[in-house]
């Protein structure tokens, strides 16, 4: 292997956090996410499970200690729980401190158990209101019951759960409080996140759907003592703790304040592109040096030095009362959440 020094970026941040996208397809087509006749990548194109191990693995001897799996939906592809055995290596290692990944919920009761397994401690699930009707209006294809059962699941397998809610303006601005008092009553985090500018998502307008998290904070502030916390979990959350009922609640605001300063992290799609910044368009392919290169990790390592080095200072993301900058046309569930 390469005697390279750890991954750190142009402006001396060290690249320590991977998040990896398994696969672009999934079981729902959330309104801030997909169209709902979306396109797939040709299988061709993705990177083979074992090739996927073989990059994150490179990018683990680097330096890199978080692994967070992500799609699409990542629990939908065939053979995905042999590669978080094989990540597992890492975790009992030390190389890794942390694998872990997000997912809509829909098949936690099938596989929680061999989550927890492989050494998986807690997952993040995206869950943004809990009336069956919105939800099925909101996914367009998912059903709220099935998601509530693989939360069960999740817990009962020992995992910990956290929620991740995108606010939504004139959709879920009317259930904050219930799911702040949903997650408390099963000691779950909540993590409120406002909705990036990513593909195209049909008839769906992004100014329409953008509720700035410093209008949510306020809203919390009338029934709830929140108080400032300085931790972070290495991703781009600010956290407060709400003092009557001790949980957590995360804020993840790219459109309100430019969290870039200490941005640890990139991204790796299900083909093998490695995009610095999920704000900006610019990537780098990985996939042509593990495929030219299949017993040649040093290029593989090098390569990755390469991609880092063009890691941009921040993303453009803003919002202003008439129009939507920086968009993105990349879907979300092909960059990764």
């Amino acid at each position: 292997m390469s005697d390279a020094p750890a991954l750190i970026d142009p402006f001396q941040r060290a690249i320590t956090y991977l998040r990896v996208s398994v696969t672009d397809r999934c079981d729902f087509r959330c309104v801030y996410c997909m169209s709902e006749n979306m396109t797939f990548l040709p299988k061709r194109e993705l990177l083979t499970l074992e090739e996927l191990d073989r990059l994150c693995s490179a990018f683990v001897t680097q330096g890199v200690r978080k692994l967070r799996i992500t799609g699409g939906e990542p629990l939908v592809r065939r053979g995905i729980m042999g590669f978080f055995q094989a990540m597992s290596r890492h975790l009992e290692s030390g190389a890794l401190d942390e694998l872990t990944l997000t997912t809509n919920g829909s098949q936690l009761r099938k596989y929680a158990a061999d989550l927890a397994a492989a050494g998986v401690r807690r997952i993040n699930v995206s869950l943004d209101t809990l009336q069956t009707a919105k939800f099925a209006e909101i996914t367009r294809w998912g059903r709220l019951g099935q998601v509530l059962d693989g939360i069960d699941a999740a817990q009962e397998a020992g995992l910990r759960v956290k929620i991740n809610m995108v606010a939504l303006k004139g959709c879920n601005d009317d259930e904050l409080f219930d799911m702040v008092e949903f997650c408390a009553a099963r000691d779950m985090d909540l993590t409120m996140i406002e909705v990036m500018p990513m593909g195209d998502i049909g008839n769906e307008d992004r100014l329409d759907q953008y509720w700035s998290l410093k209008d949510v904070a306020t809203e919390l502030a009338t029934r709830y003592t929140l108080i400032d916390l300085a931790e972070t979990t290495g991703g781009p959350a600010r956290y407060r703790r709400i003092a009557e009922t001790g949980q957590k609640i995360g804020f993840i605001t790219p459109m309100t304040h430019n969290f870039c300063e200490s941005c640890n992290r990139v991204r790796l799609t299900c083909t093998g592109q490695l995009f610095q910044c999920l704000g900006q368009e610019g990537e780098y392919d990985l996939r042509r040096a593990v495929r030219d290169n299949p017993g040649d990790d040093n290029v593989v390592i090098t390569e990755i030095h390469r991609a880092i080095a063009m890691k941009p200072k921040g993303h453009d993301f803003d919002y202003t009362r008439t129009s939507v900058s920086g968009k993105m046309s990349r879907h979300m569930s092909h960059t990764g959440g």
